[in-house]
């Protein structure tokens, strides 16, 4: 059976186009310029220091947006929340999906729904664990997501915003994407803690995911990163594992023959 392509193209931050055997998909939409803001269910301000690297008007047609949570700005911001509504589905966390409301959806951890795109193709969209930052810090519900072609999660992973824990942990024994995106730069926002994955967890993540491809977004274009895509790359390599982790520039796609 002849292999279908894979295109990943990093938008900026958390902003990735997926596109696969003809449906398009987007992870947290995140297209507004350089500049301080605060999300509207957030108090903390955050000051985002790089724009995107195609506009939101040249995104094109979409068939969903996967949204790990609607309540930082850096994961949603005014341009992500104006595009929602001319998307097919913008799936979510329960919470959020009522909060946003129009086409939003919700669901729980490892429930699976059917995307069907503008094609009449089908993906399995799967929820996933997601903690993000260190227990005792609640910072609302967030989610990751597991896409599949012939069952839940054979195809790609996208972390979201989390730590690596048991719940990740446990998105590695039940499924096997070809490809994981992960949620890097070592996120402090509010302290000297992290509060989305940094080299020891992208390591983890290696070593569960041992025949997956590694990209790592999240890690630039705002001021509460703390770890970027070179830092990352150079800890892959100290411990010989370069050929894991796919160097991901902004704007410039990526294909997986997959």
């Amino acid at each position: 059976m002849a292999k279908s392509n894979l295109i990943l193209t990093l938008i900026g931050g958390p902003t990735v186009l997926i596109e696969f055997d003809g449906i398009r998909l987007l992870t947290d939409p995140t297209f507004d310029p350089p500049g301080d803001y605060k999300g509207a269910h957030s108090p903390v301000v955050h000051r985002k220091t790089s724009g995107p690297a195609i506009a939101v008007d040249q995104v094109g047609s979409l068939d969903a947006v996967l949204l790990s949570h609607d309540h930082h700005f850096d994961n949603l911001d005014n341009s992500g929340r104006a595009l929602l509504p001319n998307v097919g589905v913008t799936f979510t966390t329960n919470s959020g999906a009522e909060r946003l409301g129009g086409n939003a959806l919700g669901f729980a951890p490892f429930e699976t729904r059917t995307l069907e795109g503008k094609n009449g193709k089908r993906l399995f969209v799967t929820a996933t664990p997601a903690r993000h930052g260190p227990v005792g810090v609640d910072v609302g519900d967030v989610v990751g997501f597991a896409l599949g072609v012939k069952e839940p999660g054979d195809l790609l992973y996208i972390t979201g915003d989390t730590l690596w824990f048991s719940g990740t942990e446990e998105v590695s024994r039940r499924f096997s994407p070809k490809v994981v995106i992960l949620f890097t730069g070592a996120a402090e926002p509010k302290g000297r803690f992290h509060m989305t994955m940094g080299s020891e967890d992208a390591l983890e993540a290696a070593a569960a995911f041992p025949e997956a491809a590694l990209l790592s977004v999240h890690n630039e274009g705002w001021g509460h990163l703390k770890e970027d895509q070179d830092q990352l790359a150079h800890v892959f390599a100290t411990f010989n594992l370069s050929d894991r982790l796919t160097r991901f520039d902004k704007g410039k796609p990526v294909a997986f023959a997959v």
